[in-house]
C-alpha cells in the first residue's frame, strides 16, 4: 500500500471561500479518482507529551491517501481533479510536506526498515 501523506499548514488570511473552494475541490477528487482505496482528513491534537514540543513546525492539518501500489498513485497524480485539489492547497498552504510511502501492516512494515540497512 502506498500513502500519499500531506501536511499542510494553512495560511492565516485565507477566506470562507477559500476554505470552501478548498473542501469542494477536495470532495471532487473523492469522487473522480477511483483509484483512491481511502482517505483520511483531520486536525492535529496534542496530549501533553514531550515529542509535541520537539517539532521544528507545527503543520495543523493532515491528509492521507491509500493508494493499492505506485501505479494507482501516479494515475491519481496524472488526473485532472488532482490537479484541481493540488492547485488549491499548494494556495492555501503556507507551509507544505507532501511524502509517498511504501507501508507494510503490522510487522511486515518492519521489513522497509530492515532493507534500508
Amino acid at each position: 500500500m502506498i500513502a500519499h501523506t500531506v501536511l499542510f499548514r494553512p495560511r492565516p488570511d485565507l477566506t470562507t471561500q477559500d476554505v470552501d473552494d478548498l473542501i469542494t475541490a477536495f470532495q471532487q477528487a473523492l469522487r473522480d479518482i477511483n483509484e483512491i482505496r481511502r482517505a483520511s482528513i483531520g486536525r492535529r491534537i496534542r496530549i501533553g507529551r514531550d515529542y509535541e514540543h520537539l517539532m521544528a513546525q507545527d503543520f495543523p492539518f493532515a491528509a492521507i491517501l491509500e493508494f493499492d501500489d505506485t501505479a494507482a498513485l501516479r494515475r491519481y497524480l496524472e488526473h485532472p481533479s488532482h490537479a484541481a485539489i493540488g492547485a488549491r492547497v499548494f494556495a492555501s498552504a503556507e507551509a507544505i510536506l507532501v511524502y509517498d510511502y511504501e507501508m507494510g501492516h503490522g510487522a511486515e512494515g518492519l521489513t522497509t526498515i530492515a532493507a534500508q540497512s
